[in-house]
């Protein structure tokens, strides 16, 4: 049964055990009314190919407005740099639009097994991104990491693509 399903289910099932009861809606726990209407989405893809690396999220508020952000990798990475760099720069988008409760999905087992302390981080490459993927997470309230087939993360896929594709800038 679905998350929301089951949270309709809920206020149901409340209402009817105070049918004819007082209306004194104060005495009705609050968080009810949140519903989880105020989680956000993102997801994220890295991309190395040919023509250079690149990152790409895309942050979707709870309305179903998205923002999209990607950059161009001026570095040489691997593939797991990428996706580390990609998570990193949608959370950080995250944060500066002061989201707190946050479902991220990406379609690198290994970010989101790592993250999620379910494999251990041994790339001593990957520590750093790590460590600082975890520093980020400490400043939503709620966040949770799923894996994602690459077949249904298109939108951050083509970002990620597209802008490793760039021209590299020199100023």
């Amino acid at each position: 049964m679905a998350q929301k399903s089951i949270k309709g289910r809920a206020i149901i099932d409340m209402l009817a055990e105070n049918h004819g009861k007082s209306n004194d809606w104060d005495e009705i726990d609050e968080r009810i009314y949140l519903v989880s209407l105020d989680k956000w989405t993102m997801y994220f893809d890295g991309a190395v190919n040919l023509s250079g690396s690149g990152t790409g999220a895309v942050l979707i508020s709870p309305e179903g407005q998205h923002y999209p952000v990607a950059a161009k990798l001026v570095f040489p990475c691997t593939n797991n740099i990428s996706e580390y760099e990609a998570c990193i720069i949608g959370l950080q988008l995250a944060i500066d639009m002061k989201v707190r409760k946050l479902q991220v999905y990406g379609d690198s087992a290994l970010i989101i097994h790592q993250t999620e302390g379910e494999w251990q981080t041994r790339d001593v490459k990957l520590i750093p991104y790590h460590e600082y993927l975890e520093d980020l997470v400490k400043e939503f309230d709620e966040i949770s990491f799923d894996y994602l087939p690459r077949s249904q993360n298109q939108f951050a896929d083509a970002l990620a693509t597209l802008s490793s594709m760039l021209q590299e800038l020199t100023v």
